[in-house]
């Protein structure tokens, strides 16, 4: 049973940057995919980023393209996302979800159905 602790949220002015981390109680190399969701005030939750970890691969939502980077770290049990130029609609809680099976045919990264872990989330505000 894999642990996801986010670390990082905060306040931020429009057009500032955040890095936002989460760890596993296990080596991200077990997870197949990791990801990054965020719930805005009001609004469903929406995949951010996505790693597959096997293959390097990553998925941007496209409100953040250009702006947003996930990566993992060195030590390969932290994956961060950076959070540049942000804007007012990024304000949300952001969540780390993690996928400790093989992705099949269809597995949509940016979608919450197929992630077995989820981390309790951290508060991102943006303000004027």
């Amino acid at each position: 049973q894999a642990r996801l602790i986010e670390s990082g949220g905060g306040s931020v002015q429009i057009g500032g940057s955040l890095t936002l981390g989460c760890s596993t109680s296990e080596s991200t190399d077990t997870l197949y995919v990791m990801a990054w969701f965020r719930q805005g005030p009001g609004k469903e939750r929406e995949g951010v980023a996505s790693f597959f970890s096997r293959s390097g691969s990553i998925v941007y939502a496209d409100s953040v393209k250009g702006r947003f980077t996930i990566s993992q770290d060195n030590g390969r049990n932290t994956v961060n996302l950076q959070m540049n130029n942000v804007k007012s609609e990024d304000t949300g809680v952001y969540i780390c979800a993690a996928r400790s099976r093989r992705p099949v045919s269809g597995f949509k990264s940016l979608t919450s159905a197929g992630y077995d872990y989820w981390g309790q989330g951290t508060q991102v505000t943006v303000s004027s």
